[in-house]
């Protein structure tokens, strides 16, 4: 699939290995230890049947921050990020639309990239749909089966037969992986949250109510695929991503990245899944962003309360405010946006704009010295920007005329790389 923004390749002169980020697993900030100077990150994608809003933004917007501060660093980075091109939200919005979920698929990724874009935010390594990695998650259902952490459900009068289950019990009996490990959430936390967030805890047959469907059995309407060991059907939502980072990173890769609404079951269940065929954690570091709200409210779909980047952009708002907006939320928080927000925004870039006419020798050192340490205590993006703040007053204040011999790498290239805010 056809990604959008290639990585800016700038490293900065930094010092290395001071990152330490909150660890969801541990409940603790953690440092961050890359191996063979090679930084590796997935992070869940979109499932394309509505446009990007604000929540979405926060996400991809932080760990865009994350890929920038090591490609700063002088790391070799792969990024993996998916697209849930096959899910039930998505054939049920092209039903309503009446047309196909390919092309909603299709639509709704292109405006994804596009908002993407307009944020500055770097595309990954490997953007990749499920439906272009079926037999990847083929070939790791049926290694569950062979392990015995699965089972299949017999179909009743909503169901077929042959939907086919991952067992929390049997995973505990046989693997090093438990349930709550992962996302850190009590066992009534989880019984809440797993009907809320696509699971099924009431359908008959099941061993365990919040065991998670790993290959969904052919049902009419729906795209399917045959398979000689698990019948014709299609991949389960957690299992796509265990596909897709076995296949794209090394065990364990360095973070897995996403809202803190994936912390279960989706991430809970997409590193049991890895960790039953390979023995070892999914990921160093499990790492989650804050919730944006509208009006108080957490922005959903379901609940339509949505401040579309699109929409921004369309009224003219400028897409650097609005990266810069997210940036001054720090990344674990949750937040409300409203207009008067994105209005300070747009007054705090001018006065960074303005302050680059009066740019002096030294000034991109000083800059990414205090970024690059704001950014190294749990990516404090907050602490960054008033670093930036700082600088522009003092250059405003002072109101000298830009130094006519700066080097190559200036406030505009150090903005741009640690921050991904352009000022021109």
């Amino acid at each position: 699939m056809k990604s959008w923004i290639t990585p800016f390749p700038v490293a900065l002169p930094v010092q290395r290995d001071n990152l330490r980020l909150f660890d969801t697993a541990t409940q603790q900030k953690q440092r961050v230890c890359v191996e063979n100077n090679h930084a590796t990150m997935y992070v869940c994608g979109i499932t394309p049947y509505d446009a990007t809003h604000l929540g979405h933004a926060n996400t991809y917007v932080t760990f865009d921050l994350l890929y920038r501060y090591w490609i700063a660093a002088g790391y070799r980075v792969t990024y993996t990020q998916n697209v849930t091109d096959v899910d039930d939200p998505l054939f049920e919005r092209a039903n309503e639309l009446g047309i196909d979920y390919q092309e909603l698929s299709q639509d709704q990724t292109d405006l994804f990239r596009s908002d993407m874009q307009h944020l500055n935010v770097l595309a990954p390594s490997h953007y990749l749909g499920v439906t272009e990695t079926v037999d990847w998650v083929r070939t790791l259902v049926r290694q569950m089966v062979d392990l015995g952490v699965t089972y299949t459900v017999p179909g009743d009068e909503h169901n077929p037969d042959g939907d086919i289950y991952f067992s929390i019990d049997a995973a505990h009996e046989r693997t090093s992986w438990r349930l709550g490990t992962v996302g850190a959430h009590t066992q009534d936390e989880m019984v809440e949250y797993f009907p809320e967030r696509g699971g099924d805890p009431d359908r008959p047959g099941k061993r365990n109510p919040l065991d998670p469907l790993v290959w969904s059995a052919r049902r009419d309407g729906e795209p399917y695929w045959h398979d000689d060991v698990l019948g014709a059907g299609r991949p389960g939502w957690h299992v796509e991503c265990s596909a897709i980072a076995y296949n794209t990173l090394p065990t364990p890769f360095t973070v897995q990245g996403g809202g803190s609404d994936l912390r279960f079951p989706h991430h809970e269940f997409s590193a049991a899944h890895a960790t039953a065929v390979t023995h070892k954690p999914m990921a160093q570091l499990y790492v989650h962003s804050g919730m944006v709200g509208l009006d108080g409210v957490k922005m959903s779909k379901s609940l339509g309360n949505l401040e579309l980047v699109s929409n921004l952009v369309a009224r003219g708002e400028s897409p650097m405010a609005i990266r810069a907006l997210l940036l001054d939320n720090h990344y674990r928080s949750d937040w409300s946006y409203t207009d008067e927000a994105l209005a300070e925004a747009t007054k705090r870039l001018s006065s960074w704009r303005e302050a680059v006419a009066f740019e002096q020798r030294g000034d991109a050192e000083t800059l990414t010295t205090e970024i690059f340490a704001a950014l190294s205590d749990d990516l404090n993006a907050p602490a960054a920007l008033h670093a930036v703040d700082r600088w522009a007053k003092k250059r405003l204040d002072e109101a000298q005329p830009r130094d006519k011999a700066l080097p190559s790498i200036n406030a505009v290239v150090v903005l741009d790389a640690l921050l991904g805010i352009k000022l021109y």
